[in-house]
């Protein structure tokens, strides 16, 4: 029987639906695997039973780490680099790949340039004047826009903005989450999100069943409150079109693949009568209860247990 460290918690925004997913997790190994509770400190403090200990002592007859983290250092190549150090097998992306998705706008270059429709966007960084510079991007760029973190997920620090005053705001909000912030164009029409399994089902791609997210009338994108204040209406099988759906779905592939993601995936969407507009990706979607990768599951009569099985498979096949 395989021992199965399950990494949950972490040092960002995200540690509390990390510890929610990696719960959701265990559950699932009770009764297949030898799982470990590794719980991760808001501080970066690796913890056994309770017990602070180092990384590689956390780790020590662990044959798998399965990666539950969310955000900052378990998403964007931190918790990657370590493993890769310690010398441990885990679920996810390799720490480039992880670094790529990550970032709002490396993602969104990337995706443009395989022809995937991205909103418009720009990089803000610290600056000593942030009235001054947010001014010039408030005049020249498309109102009303979206202020997000550069690395962040689930939808901290968003905010739809409409008066300059708001936007001031929404930028000094975002930069207490990141070094750098992203502003970009408000794109209208229906929030949707994808996921990719790889190697599942006899299929080396397999594109789960789009969601489709209606919002509660208070809100217009599908931030904090949104996703998890429960008033958001989840969709699965959605309303989409024939055509809507194989657009999303051939867009999901393209994100996983030129991103070089693995096991799994989850990418956000609007679309629109142009097609699907690539938002950001989760290359560590959630896996609780409410999280949108199971309600997928579910559609296509597969199930949580199913899912933990297969990547954890995955992961023990690379040498």
């Amino acid at each position: 029987m395989s021992r199965i460290g399950v990494l949950r918690g972490g040092v960002g925004e995200e540690h509390d639906v990390s510890l929610k997913t990696g719960l959701a997790v265990l559950r699932k190994l009770e009764n297949t695997h030898a799982a470990v509770d590794v719980f991760i400190d808001r501080r970066g403090v690796w913890h056994v039973r309770g017990v602070p200990m180092p990384p590689q002592r956390a780790l020590a007859g662990i044959d798998l780490a399965f990666n539950a983290l969310h955000g900052a250092y378990g998403e964007d190549g931190g918790v990657q680099r370590e493993l890769e150090r310690i010398g441990v097998r885990y679920t996810g992306p390799e720490p480039m790949p992880a670094s790529l998705a990550m970032n709002k706008v490396v993602s969104k270059q990337l995706m443009a340039a395989q022809g995937v429709l991205v909103p418009r966007h720009v990089l803000v960084g610290v600056t000593p004047n942030l009235e001054r510079r947010a001014l010039e991007i408030w005049r020249s760029f498309p109102q009303p826009s979206v202020v997000k973190p550069l690395a962040s997920g689930s939808s901290v620090g968003v905010t739809l903005v409409k008066t300059f005053e708001q936007f001031l705001d929404a930028l000094k909000n975002a930069f207490q989450y990141a070094k750098d912030v992203v502003v970009e164009e408000y794109v209208r029409g229906r929030e949707a999100t994808v996921g990719v399994i790889d190697r599942f089902r006899g299929q080396q791609v397999y594109v789960l069943p789009p969601v489709e997210i209606i919002l509660p009338v208070t809100s217009e994108i599908f931030d904090w409150q949104a996703k998890y204040g429960g008033n958001a209406v989840i969709r699965v099988p959605s309303g989409f079109t024939r055509q809507e759906v194989l657009a999303l779905e051939s867009a999901a592939r393209a994100v996983h693949a030129t991103l070089g993601l693995r096991h799994y995936s989850r990418s956000d969407f609007i679309m629109t009568p142009r097609g699907p507009y690539f938002l950001e990706v989760n290359a560590l979607p959630g896996l609780t209860e409410t999280s949108l990768v199971p309600r997928s599951l579910e559609a296509v009569g597969s199930s949580m247990d199913e899912l933990v099985a297969h990547v954890i498979s995955l992961a023990l096949e690379k040498k």
